[in-house]
């Protein structure tokens, strides 16, 4: 388990006057600088001169008495597909980095100002989002913590995101997630990620890939960083800490597909996850979930992030071929061929799934299941080969995505031993279960951590 202050620990500081806001934004910048780190592909544009000026305005809001949330002062980093005023939301692409300034902050954005958060800078991602991996052939491609020496893949699309948190250029990042990409790369570099109903955080200002799939949802240290986080972004009040009791929790455990091709490290990780939980009074049921069985078969004319892709897409694609991430193109025109009827076809066949779904779980509090089921394999080898990448990529994404596809919530909790390759646990719930779902990530967290 990576060792990083919480949220809680730093604003307990703060108020003690152990540190100040202009100290932890100078830690953050430097680190973000250091020629020996991962800042360079970790970042896309770092906003040094508004940064020194948040953090100098929350201390002196702080010494007239004035806390605005939990998030005071406190050093935040932005995937780079939300709109800033004044700079250029580039989504990790050459194809935007030519484009106009945004003249106004994303919803979300404004939201973490008012907060009071320091906003450190804009983070790299899979070129508009669309990889699991991290991978980014404009801006590079910043190295899972574990292991740096073979140089492994952090995870996407929210790759920049996750490394800010692990490399303390940032205590939390936001990031975006449309088939897992604030879960994947929490569970390979260590961290924990939530991602929301849908519905929860508003996503006006913040570059599309799915409409019907994409949410907005924070990395961060602990499921207390993520209940904080998530609170403000979706405009909420933060609650006060609270762990249901893990001893009587119905957890499902899905044998349809999730478990289907673990590697060592996490078949092993997994297993001892649920034996914990077990000994500590959780009620587990391994079932089968054909449904999952048959979510190929549903997008087998194309996916709905293809299509939506697509349409967005295929004006600049037309004009600028030549200057997208191919492997990025390639899985966007995978959705040329399809049309309006298979489009609608599959937008009824997902209400009928996701109805299927929530019938067979009724009564369980969350499904449990690896978030994903490989660990972190290194960033040369997915460089090297077409066919390597796709295989990749489509055996990350596979679990975290059928959560995006029922419209559910998520969150993705650290459960590797100390010193092994970073796992994670997934636990899930149906849409609009966000605080449910939380409130057992609080509970399950100690007893993954022993």
């Amino acid at each position: 388990m990576i060792n990083l202050p919480t949220l809680e620990q730093l604003a307990a500081e703060l108020a003690a006057g152990t540190t100040t806001a202009q100290a932890l934004i100078e830690a953050a910048l430097a680190r973000a600088e250091d020629a020996a780190g991962e800042g360079a592909a970790v970042f896309t544009h770092i906003g040094f001169e508004r940064a020194r000026a948040m953090a100098k305005a929350s201390d002196e809001m702080r010494a007239a008495g004035i806390v605005r949330s939990p998030l005071e002062g406190i050093p935040v980093s932005i995937k780079d597909l939300f709109d800033v005023a004044g700079e250029v939301t580039t989504a990790g692409s050459a194809v935007l980095r030519g484009a106009a300034p945004a003249t106004r902050n994303a919803p979300v954005v404004q939201r973490l100002i008012a907060a009071g958060a320091v906003i450190v800078g804009r983070t790299n991602l899979s070129e508009f989002a669309f990889s699991g991996l991290g991978l980014n052939p404009h801006w590079g491609t910043p190295a899972n913590p574990w292991d740096r020496a073979t140089r492994r893949i952090p995870g996407g699309s929210s790759s920049g995101a996750a490394v800010s948190v692990t490399d303390g250029m940032a205590a939390v990042a936001i990031g975006t997630d449309t088939g897992g990409s604030v879960r994947i790369p929490s569970a390979l570099c260590g961290l924990t990620g939530f991602k929301p109903t849908q519905r929860r955080v508003p996503r006006e200002g913040a570059l599309p890939l799915s409409t019907s799939l994409d949410s907005v949802g924070p990395l961060g240290a602990s499921v207390r960083c993520c209940v904080i986080t998530d609170a403000i972004l979706a405009g909420q009040p933060v609650p006060a800490p609270a762990a249901r009791e893990l001893a009587g929790a119905r957890l499902a455990v899905p044998e349809t597909l999730v478990l289907d091709g673990l590697d060592a490290f996490v078949a092993t990780a997994f297993e001892r996850a649920l034996a914990r939980l077990s000994a500590a009074g959780a009620r587990i049921t391994r079932l089968a979930v054909p449904e999952f069985a048959e979510f190929a078969a549903l997008n087998a004319r194309g996916s709905l992030t293809a299509a939506e892709a697509w349409a967005w897409h295929r004006a600049r694609l037309a004009q600028h071929a030549v200057d997208y991430d191919p492997r990025v193109a390639s899985r966007i025109r995978g959705a040329e061929a399809m049309n309006v009827a298979d489009y609608i076809d599959l937008l009824a066949a997902r209400r009928r799934w996701i109805a299927q779904v929530q019938a067979r779980i009724d009564g369980f509090d969350a499904l449990a299941l690896p978030t994903v089921p490989v660990v972190a394999p290194p960033i040369a080898e997915l460089q090297a080969s077409d066919a390597a990448y796709f295989a990749a990529n489509g055996l990350i994404l596979r679990n975290p995505t059928l959560i995006n596809f029922l419209d559910g919530c998520a969150l993705s909790l650290p459960c590797h031993a100390p010193g092994q390759a970073p796992v994670g646990l997934m636990l899930a719930g149906l849409g609009g279960r966000d605080r449910e779902i939380l409130a057992l990530g609080a509970a399950v967290e100690p007893i993954l951590a022993a």
